[in-house]
């Protein structure tokens, strides 16, 4: 990398892309160096962070239309956050779209880099939607890569063009699988995962929140504090100690819903648990039971990824973080 260097960011004006050039506007070095410039782009105009010590550029576009990836590749950015990306609910019911987006996009974007003739670091947000049961305890870092629905598919896909293309040397790519992000800020997505979050955001916000599985439904979860830690630590690691295996599970709290409720009502009380309805969603049910639902991560935890300490601090992050410390009553 130049000592000042060109930072792109993909799906930027999502929840991690956002939380991500707010971290760099506060913290504007990467491994050490200084950030000169931003790029940020997505479908929507992303906004960009007010008062950034550094040059900040938004565009618009669909990474899976002809010619975007290659403008948005075109001044060489050193560092490259590929989050751009269609959910998992919202892939499982727009079949053309999830695939348009997740692979035709990804490709093209890997392809406008190999075309630049230069080698970026490029981290490329996967899912813990990659693997498909049957499970049998937490998943090693050597289970198979089988998903249950398309999003997983995508990923999958897009995970062995990163590695390829680190391989042949075109970029110099990490492939990070997150687990559900919770507590996640704003208003729900159409995540299938988006309840997690929701049983917790709603009711410490003073409003209804649905359950659509049971309440003994176990889930890996990291907050999204600690998933801007994994993006941060993935772009300035040592790829040699990758081995050609350049996507790895990020670590995770496991825990059931059950414990997530629990954890809700230590800072809200009952009072905030009563605000939980069930009311069964079988199609989210069913995507859900296709995920893992908890990680060994041993390459990643060898390798410096920090994750939370357990659930009680994932609610007490979006306390602080997204509430400024108050509950509603």
């Amino acid at each position: 990398m130049n000592d000042n260097f060109h930072v792109l960011i993909t799906g930027a004006a999502g929840m991690i892309g956002q939380k991500l050039i707010a971290r760099l506007a506060r913290e504007p070095r990467i491994g050490g160096k200084p950030i000169e410039r931003v790029t940020l782009v997505d479908i929507d105009e992303p906004a960009a962070p007010k008062g950034a010590p550094f040059k900040v550029n938004t565009r618009t576009g669909d990474l899976s239309l002809p010619g975007e990836a290659m403008a948005a590749v075109a001044d060489s950015p050193q560092m490259i956050f590929h989050l751009a990306g269609v959910v998992s609910g919202e892939a499982e019911t727009d079949f053309e779209k999830g695939y348009r987006v997740n692979i035709d996009g990804t490709r093209f974007l890997f392809d406008a880099i190999r075309q630049r003739e230069y080698k970026p670091r490029v981290v490329f947000t996967s899912s813990a939607a990659v693997y498909g049961g049957p499970f049998d305890g937490p998943v090693s870092d050597d289970f198979h890569l089988t998903p249950h629905s398309s999003y997983g598919a995508a990923k999958v896909i897009g995970e062995q063009l990163l590695a390829d293309y680190s391989r042949r040397g075109f970029f110099d790519g990490v492939g990070i699988r997150l687990p559900a992000i919770t507590v996640r800020p704003g208003k729900p997505n159409k995540a299938a995962s988006g309840f997690f979050s929701s049983i917790i955001r709603e009711p410490l916000a003073g409003q209804n929140a649905m359950l659509p599985v049971d309440d003994k439904t176990l889930h890996s979860h990291a907050s999204p504090r600690a998933a801007i830690g994994y993006l941060l630590h993935a772009a300035t690691l040592d790829t040699e100690n990758l081995d050609l295996r350049p996507n790895l599970m990020m670590p995770a709290v496991a825990c059931t819903i059950a414990e997530q409720i629990e954890a809700l009502r230590k800072v809200a009380g009952d009072k905030a648990v009563a605000r939980i309805s069930r009311v069964r969603d079988t199609l989210v049910e069913r995507i859900v039971a296709g995920w893992p639902h908890e990680f060994e991560a041993k390459r990643a935890l060898a390798l410096g990824f920090v994750p939370d300490k357990d659930f009680d601090e994932i609610v007490a992050i979006h306390v602080e973080d997204e509430l400024s410390g108050e509950v509603a009553a």
